[in-house]
C-alpha cells in the first residue's frame, strides 16, 4: 500500500519551525520587555505604572480605541453588507478605498487626517462655527483609530456574507418573518463570530497604533496624550524601564481584554451550532 506524501514536513519538524518562529518573533521580545521593567523596584514600577499622567493616557488609549472599536463595527458592518449585496457605479472603487488604511503610512495617514480636521482644513473649518472640534481633541484619536480600524471589520464580514447567500433570508421570509425579525434572529447570528473577530483585530490594532494619532492628537499630557506616545516619550528621555513599565500595563491590559473577546466569541459559536443542531 503506497503511503500518501505530504507536501508539508512532519509533525516533529513543523511544530520545532513553529516554535523557533513564535519563540523569537513574539516570545523572545515580550520575556526581554519583562525583564527589562523587572529592574525597576515594586515601590518604583508601581510609582511610574499609577503616575497620574499614566493613568490619564491609560484611560484615553483603552477610551479611544473601545469607542472606534465600536463604531467600526457597526458601519463596518454596513459597508461590508452593502459591498457584497448592492451593486452600484463606482462600487470597485469603494471596494478598493477600504484596503487604503493598509497601503497608506500610518505618517501619512495622521498629516492627512489633521489637514482635513484641522481649524483651517477642509473639514475642520466648517466644524469649528457648530463648535465642534476635531483636530487635537480626543474626538480627533476616536477619528484615526476609527480610519486605522475600519478595513479589519469591512474584511472579515465580507466572505461570511458572500458564503451566507440569500436562501436562509428568503426562507424566514416565505414562514412571515418580517425584515427586523429576519435580521434579528437569522443574519445576525451567522455574523456574530466574524463580527467579533473583525472589532476585535480593530481593536487590537487601535490600542498600539502611534503614527496615524500623533499628528491629530496634540499630545497635551493629562489630556490627549495616548500611552503609545508616553512610551516614546520616555524613551526619548533614556527612561527605557519607565517604558517597558508602561508598556507592560498596556499588553497586560490588552490581553486581558482580547481574552475576553475571544471568550465571548467561542460562546457565540457554540451557541449558534447548538441552535443549528436543535
Amino acid at each position: 500500500m503506497l503511503r500518501r506524501q505530504s507536501v508539508l514536513p512532519g509533525f516533529s519538524l513543523s511544530l520545532g519551525v513553529t516554535s523557533a518562529f513564535i519563540g523569537l518573533l513574539v516570545l523572545l521580545p515580550l520575556a526581554a520587555l519583562a525583564a527589562k521593567a523587572a529592574s525597576l523596584r515594586p515601590a518604583a514600577f508601581w510609582a511610574t505604572v499609577s503616575d497620574p499622567r499614566a493613568l490619564a493616557a491609560y484611560r484615553l488609549s483603552f477610551g479611544a480605541s473601545l469607542a472606534a472599536a465600536a463604531l467600526n463595527g457597526v458601519f463596518g458592518l454596513l459597508v461590508a453588507w452593502v459591498l457584497v449585496r448592492q451593486p452600484f457605479p463606482g462600487k470597485r472603487l469603494v471596494d478598493a478605498l477600504v484596503d487604503l488604511p493598509f497601503a497608506l503610512p500610518t505618517a501619512v495617514a495622521g498629516i492627512t487626517l489633521t489637514t482635513l480636521y484641522g481649524p483651517n482644513g477642509w473639514i475642520g473649518r466648517h466644524l469649528e462655527p457648530l463648535g465642534l472640534r476635531v483636530a487635537f481633541t480626543e474626538l480627533g484619536i476616536t477619528v484615526a483609530l476609527t480610519f486605522i480600524g475600519l478595513p479589519f471589520v469591512v474584511r472579515t464580514l465580507q466572505p461570511v456574507i458572500e458564503e451566507m447567500g440569500t436562501d436562509a433570508e428568503e426562507a424566514a421570509a416565505s414562514l412571515g418573518a418580517g425584515r427586523a425579525q429576519t435580521l434579528w434572529r437569522v443574519v445576525l447570528p451567522t455574523l456574530l463570530p466574524a463580527w467579533l473577530t473583525g472589532v476585535t483585530l480593530a481593536l487590537s490594532r487601535a490600542l498600539g497604533e502611534y503614527g496615524s494619532v500623533v499628528f491629530i492628537a496634540g499630545n497635551m499630557p493629562m489630556k490627549t496624550e495616548i500611552a503609545p506616545l508616553l512610551i516614546m516619550t520616555k524613551l526619548e528621555q533614556y527612561d527605557y524601564a519607565g517604558a517597558t513599565a508602561i508598556a507592560l500595563v498596556m499588553l497586560f491590559a490588552s490581553l486581558l481584554l482580547l481574552l475576553a473577546i475571544g471568550t465571548l466569541q467561542a460562546w457565540s459559536v457554540r451557541r449558534s451550532l447548538g441552535e443549528a443542531a436543535s
